[in-house]
C-alpha cells in the first residue's frame, strides 16, 4: 500500500493550494469526505513527482483530472454507486470540456499509474469489495488473504499488502 501524505514542496504550494481549494468545493458539493481527503492526497504525489506535470496547465484543469481520475478507479459513473456522477456532468461542473477532463485524468493516471480498483487510490468504504486489495501470493498462487489464518494476515498487513488485518 502507498503511505498517503499532503506534504508538497514549496514552489508548488501556491498551485497545489489552489488546485486542493477547487476539489475540496466540489467534492463538498456533489461527492463526499473520502473522495476530499484522496484528491488532496493525489494533488500532492503530483506536486513531488520530478518534474511535477502541475507546473503546466491551469488548476481547474488539474483539478477536473484528479476527480476524474479518482472516479475511474472507484467507478464514480457507474449508477450503482453512491456518489456517482456521470464525466460529462463532473467537467461541466469544473468548466472543462469533456476532452480536456478526459486528458488531464490520463495525465494524473499515467502519473501515478493508477488503475480501476487501484487499492492505494480506493474509497475506504469500498475496502472491502475491491479484490484487489485482499489478493496475495502464497507460494505462486493467488489467495484471497481474508480467508488465510489470522497469522498470515498479519504478516501481509506488516509487509503492506493488505490495508488492515479484516478482524480488527
Amino acid at each position: 500500500m502507498t503511505t498517503k501524505s499532503e506534504r508538497v514542496p514549496k514552489e508548488m504550494t501556491p498551485k497545489v493550494a489552489s488546485i486542493v481549494k477547487m476539489t475540496d468545493e466540489f467534492c463538498k458539493k456533489h461527492l463526499n469526505d473520502e473522495y476530499e481527503r484522496l484528491a488532496r492526497y493525489v494533488a500532492a504525489a503530483l506536486a513531488r513527482k520530478r518534474p511535477s506535470p502541475l507546473a503546466n496547465g491551469k488548476e481547474k484543469s488539474w483539478a477536473c483530472g484528479i476527480i476524474y481520475a479518482l472516479g475511474f478507479v472507484n467507478f464514480l459513473s457507474d449508477k450503482s454507486t453512491e456518489p456517482h456522477m456521470s464525466m460529462t456532468e463532473l467537467c461541466d461542473a469544473f468548466g472543462v470540456s469533456k476532452s480536456s477532463g478526459g486528458n488531464y485524468s490520463k495525465k494524473v493516471r499515467d502519473a501515478l499509474d493508477l488503475v480501476q480498483m487501484d487499492p492505494n487510490w480506493c474509497l475506504p468504504s469500498l475496502m472491502d469489495e475491491n479484490p484487489l486489495a485482499w489478493t496475495i501470493t502464497i507460494n505462486g498462487f493467488m489467495v484471497d488473504a481474508r480467508t488465510q489464518p489470522r497469522r498470515i494476515q498479519e504478516i501481509a498487513f506488516e509487509k503492506g499488502l493488505i490495508p488492515y488485518i479484516p478482524e480488527d
